[in-house]
């Protein structure tokens, strides 16, 4: 059998074939691992890249952390002013928790005027305050007892931690406040990773078993309800790219998390984790945290919440908006239930705990608790005295602490008083009582602290600040200005010295004829000053201060605290000068402290995020009003509300004991006013409408009342008596102005200046007892 022979020509063919099949699998190996080793470099150089990135902000500062405002602490000691209503406020502000017998931090219990209340420890910036339990009674509105409730011993002075009442906001309005890692509750983080990742301690940025699983639990479900990624990709996800949904952004998550794994321990994740996942929002600010949402959802600290509250928290991870547990309570409460049984199922909590921890209710509090809708108008005013010594961006990332002057009961009735009296007026049928609005203003007396500030009605919705920036006109509160320029000059007037309360033309520099007339349309003669003052008499009055010159009046106003330019104009000396409430405080304080002027303050020190003194805001108190004409003064603001126009004030004070105030009322009835103090509190309240229109509202209809229930409800303390070095008591006729002696009918011990006194003398005339005793020597007796 012949053997068929290959043809030379087509071996040749075949072989040039393999040769460039062979030439071209080269080329193409040398492609490939051109191209690997290029996309080796390209990855190298992008890992890098992003390795710094997660360096520069892992390791920088990772959150521009608010500055935290605090409100004043309440210092308790024996003797210390203090209701059962008040201290209850107090704990419920603190989110102190009302147990039968309190056994942990931050609950208290009460029978009747007694009080166990185990406190939060808290760091000062003068020192540590430890966490006590305290033993308190109380009776008659005053502190009768505070002692060690574990040892029965007495306690001289304790100070309860106080309570935050707002925030510095940077720009992007994120808020949060930060724990550290120890700080994490051991049962959150249990929670935490049953539910989002159960190999968090042994992967190392991927989980490819959680997201087998995921998927599993998908396909199954017929829907996505399982994520496959792990803690520290939601880290990156949330701290480091943007919301989109890619697939380049799914491969930066996951080789950033292993850069992240790579360079950084569990507890530093786990840390950056707890302070960054979003939890909620609040209006306007994002709520970022576990601890910031432990303050949102319950008023307590993350140490303070127990198994079921830390279930709810964790089960917002998935969505805080969907499980938002105030709108949502149900779909809430169902989410926290399976992290309790995810939990049960891996042991980190036993089967009959679980069950009990879902047999109780959500317990979150009925709103969040958003420090800046509790207090806007003040934080307001805090901020701009901050700004005078700090840089925003100090303000809204250091997270500095500002111990501020607010006391919060006052705020609460300031507050109340405002809404209440508007409420009132519109019960009454007063028309456009709708449309009225609000502003007060509460310092104290010789420190110039401002202890609350009210912006409108409804004191904790943000807005127009009116206490700050409605500058109106004061109308007759200008007057006691005008009085005092004239005491000052002791020798030409006295509370005695006779005025004409008649008509009188004035020609204005630009040529018009002014004609003031008094409120009631009448000239009533001739009258006393100190009665022309207490009745505000316009005529009187616009005589008085063209008498004494109107120089002397201004020169009086910025003594007292009118910062701004006055123009000398007649029409001043009836109150054409416009001030904030705020402004008037300033004014008031000065004459309530007996003529030293103390600048109005909020804020009382500053302290970094570890409790270092930044900076103090010390007392400044200069004398800038002669002691003796503003004690005069005093006492004739005094007459004024109990026999003035200002003695509607019987309704709410027992105005026998001494209150000074004074009411003003503009043109046409557009504004309300009413200023005035005790011994300890000055407090000015307007009310006025936004478009300047006609309120229909006196001084004493419209601002008195709500100033009489807001000193009532803060049981104000009557003004002291005693007069001061160079003013005596003499006994005076006041029909005549005449020296009479004390058992003469109608004899009345009035106030005078040294040398001012008169000289001549009445003889007695009906002898002792013969009339009721005056004002005056009811006020001295």
């Amino acid at each position: 059998m012949s053997r068929r022979r290959k043809s030379p020509r087509k071996g040749r063919r075949t072989s040039a074939k393999r040769r460039r099949r062979g030439s071209g699998r080269r080329v193409w190996l040398k492609w490939l691992l051109s191209l690997t080793v290029l996309g080796v470099l390209l990855l190298g150089g992008y890992t890098v890249f992003l390795a710094k990135e997660v360096r520069v902000k892992f390791e920088g500062k990772r959150w521009a952390v608010p500055a935290r405002l605090y409100a004043r602490p309440l210092d308790l000691y024996v003797g210390a002013p203090l209701s059962t209503t008040q201290l209850v406020h107090e704990l419920e502000a603190l989110g102190y928790r009302r147990v039968v017998h309190p056994k942990a931090v931050a609950q208290w219990s009460r029978n009747r005027d007694r009080f166990l209340v185990r406190t939060r420890a808290f760091a000062f910036w003068d020192g540590d305050a430890p966490a006590r339990f305290l033993d308190l009674r109380i009776r008659d509105g005053r502190l009768e007892a505070l002692a060690d409730a574990d040892s029965g011993r007495d306690l001289d002075l304790v100070r309860l931690e106080p309570p935050a009442i707002g925030s510095i906001y940077p720009a992007h309005r994120e808020d949060r406040v930060l724990v550290r890692r120890e700080d994490l509750p051991e049962r959150l983080v249990q929670a935490l990773l049953a539910v989002e990742d159960r190999h968090f301690f042994t992967h190392r940025g991927i989980d490819p078993r959680g997201i087998a699983r995921a998927l599993w639990a998908n396909v199954r479900a017929g829907r996505a309800v399982q994520g496959g990624s792990t803690l520290t990709q939601q880290l990156v996800k949330n701290f480091f790219l943007t919301p989109e949904r890619s697939l380049w952004r799914k491969f930066n998550e996951a080789l950033m998390a292993l850069i992240v794994e790579r360079r950084y321990d569990k507890d530093e994740i786990l840390e950056a984790y707890a302070n960054e996942i979003f939890l909620g929002q609040d209006g306007g600010r994002a709520i970022h945290g576990f601890g910031l949402a432990a303050r949102f959802y319950f008023n307590r600290p993350l140490a303070e919440l127990e198994l079921p509250d830390l279930a709810l928290l964790v089960g917002l991870v998935r969505g805080a908006s969907y499980y938002n547990p105030r709108r949502h309570p149900e779909r809430a409460k169902a989410r926290r239930d399976r992290v309790l049984d995810a939990m049960a199922e891996q042991g980190s909590v036993g089967d009959d705990a679980a069950a009990g921890a879902k047999a109780k209710p959500l317990g979150v509090t009925p709103r969040g608790r958003s420090s800046t809708d509790s207090n806007p108008a003040f934080v307001e005013l805090v901020r701009r005295q901050l700004r005078r010594d700090y840089r925003e961006e100090d303000l809204t990332s250091e997270g500095l602490r500002i111990f501020t002057t607010l006391d919060p009961w006052v705020q609460h009735q300031a507050g109340q008083a405002l809404d209440e009296g508007l409420a009132e007026l519109a019960r009454a049928g007063r028309k456009g009582a709708d449309r009225l609005q609000g502003a007060g203003v509460v310092a104290g007396t010789q420190g110039g602290e401002v202890h609350a500030l009210v912006g409108g009605r409804s004191a904790d919705v943000a807005g127009f600040n009116r206490a700050l920036d409605a500058r109106r006109p004061i109308g007759s509160l200008v007057k006691p200005a005008v009085y005092l320029a004239a005491l000052a000059r002791p020798q030409a007037y006295t509370l005695l010295t006779p005025l004409q309360d008649r008509a009188v033309t004035l020609r204005t520099r630009d040529g018009q004829v002014w004609q003031p007339q008094n409120y009631d349309r009448e000239e009533h003669g001739e009258v006393p000053l100190h009665a022309a003052l207490a009745r505000s008499y316009n005529l009187a009055t616009v005589r008085l201060g063209m008498a004494v010159g109107l120089d002397a009046v201004v020169e009086t106003l910025h003594a007292m605290g009118v910062e701004q330019e006055v123009q000398a104009f007649p029409s001043l000396l009836l109150g054409a000068l416009s001030l904030s409430p705020l402004e008037v405080a300033q004014v008031y304080q000065t004459l309530a402290s007996g003529g030293y002027r103390a600048p109005l303050r909020a804020i009382r020190e500053v302290s970094t995020a570890d409790g270092v003194l930044v900076q103090r805001y010390p007392l400044s108190v200069r004398r800038v009003l002669q002691e003796a004409p503003v004690f005069l003064l005093t006492r004739n603001l005094v007459e004024v509300t109990r026999t003035g126009t200002g003695r509607g004030l019987a309704r709410y004070l027992d105005t026998k004991a001494g209150y000074a105030g004074k009411t003003g009322t503009t043109n046409d009835l557009r504004d309300s006013w009413f200023a005035g103090y005790g011994r300890d509190e000055v407090a000015v309240v307007w009310l006025g409408r936004d478009d300047n229109g006609p309120t229909g509202l006196t001084g004493s209809s419209g601002a008195l009342p709500i100033w009489g229930r807001l000193m009532a409800a803060l049981g104000a303390a009557h003004l002291e008596t005693a007069a001061p070095d160079g003013v005596a008591r003499v006994w005076v006729n006041p029909a005549t102005g005449r020296l009479a002696d004390e058992g003469c009918a109608g004899a009345v011990a009035f106030p005078f200046i040294g040398g001012s006194a008169p000289r001549e003398r009445d003889p007695c005339s009906g002898g002792a007892g013969g009339a009721e005793p005056g004002f005056f020597e009811r006020l001295w007796r």
